[in-house]
């Protein structure tokens, strides 16, 4: 598979044409666990400490971040199902250069979401140990990506899966080690995927499960010019999900290709005030849901740079928040992620 064919699933970062959007910090002194983003070095696309540190210095205060797994530096050789922890290897690396203090206050990598092929059933458990081992006392838990659909327009070609996965018996056999082993699990799919995600979390109901991006609203292919369609039916399964007490989610990722939005599009990048009015009926759904106790907001940087720069995100996410009580803000940007994810120890 080309690296060409994988990038052309996500919006090409231009950082001139997001240098043309500048804001002012709002609440700069807000503290901010960021619960999600990448680091990657890829033939058309680093993304590494130097690129992530020039983002997290932009203004707003950061305290710690999660990183969350997206194939990076797998091992070269060895057993298949072991490869993925090169990943949480490489990330610890980069946390113990931030725990040094040499680039800021921040605990950057703080948590590790590695990944573990659940299919792998009970034998899963040994590459669990392995990621627990490299984990320098950070790794925190998988993501098996399970994101399909039946239109090809937006699929990731980087992430092939079948249809059903998170039925699958052999994938449950090796989910069920999560909670045995004090582990999360991030999902990410595609919101007709929802209601199977819900069937998961009520089969395993000591699993902590948080949903990524909002659940993955699609708005491309032939889901292209549905979104006022498609919205109830999102927010049904977003209401019958949050039922279950032990799904979290993650307020963002709605930057990406997929969501349709175009902002990439535009002449001259969003501001805050337009991301936050385009974003709104998705994050209040959210936290009227779920309640700020379960809700995390998060940049998914750098897959949504493409869109907006971390400030203006940040901003935009702040803008959502500004009805919230001193309370609330406090788990939606720090609480629920230091939870969730035992950052505290």
């Amino acid at each position: 598979m080309s690296s060409t064919m994988v990038s052309s699933h996500y919006l090409a970062v231009r950082e001139e044409w997001l240098a043309r959007r500048n804001e002012a910090i709002l609440e700069p002194e807000l503290p901010i666990v960021d619960p999600h983003h990448h680091l990657w070095d890829r033939p058309d696309w680093r993304y590494l400490l130097p690129e992530l540190l020039a983002d997290l210095n932009s203004g707003h205060k950061i305290t710690a971040t999660v990183f969350v797994q997206c194939r990076a530096f797998h091992r070269a050789a060895g057993a298949e199902e072991m490869k993925p922890v090169g990943e949480t290897e490489f990330v610890n690396g980069v946390a113990a250069m931030s725990a040094s203090g040499r680039y800021g206050p921040t605990r950057i990598c703080a948590g590790i979401v590695g990944h573990a092929n659940l299919t792998l059933g009970a034998r899963v458990e040994k590459v669990l140990e392995a990621h627990i081992r490299a984990g320098g006392g950070r790794f925190r838990g998988i993501r098996h990506i399970t994101a399909w659909d039946h239109d090809p327009a937006v699929l990731n070609p980087g992430y092939p899966v079948p249809a059903g996965l998170l039925a699958d018996a052999a994938f449950r056999e090796g989910f069920a080690k999560l909670a045995s082993m004090d582990l999360t699990f991030d999902a990410w799919l595609y919101h007709p995927q929802i209601p199977e995600l819900t069937s998961l979390a009520r089969a395993f109901p000591a699993a902590r499960i948080v949903l990524d991006h909002v659940g993955g609203p699609l708005a491309i292919g032939s889901y292209a010019n549905r979104r006022e369609e498609i919205f109830p039916t999102w927010r049904t399964t977003i209401r019958e999900m949050a039922a279950c007490p032990n799904v979290h989610v993650k307020l963002g990722g709605l930057g990406m290709r997929i969501n349709g939005f175009g902002f990439d599009a535009q002449a001259e990048p969003p501001s805050s005030e337009q991301l936050a009015a385009a974003w709104k009926p998705y994050i209040d759904t959210c936290v009227e849901a779920f309640g700020p106790e379960r809700c995390m907001f998060e940049s998914n940087f750098p897959v949504d740079k493409g869109s907006y720069s971390y400030a203006v995100g940040w901003n935009a996410f702040k803008r959502l928040a500004a009805g919230a009580s001193a309370a609330e803000k406090a788990d939606l940007f720090t609480g629920t992620a230091t939870r969730f994810y035992r950052l505290g120890t």
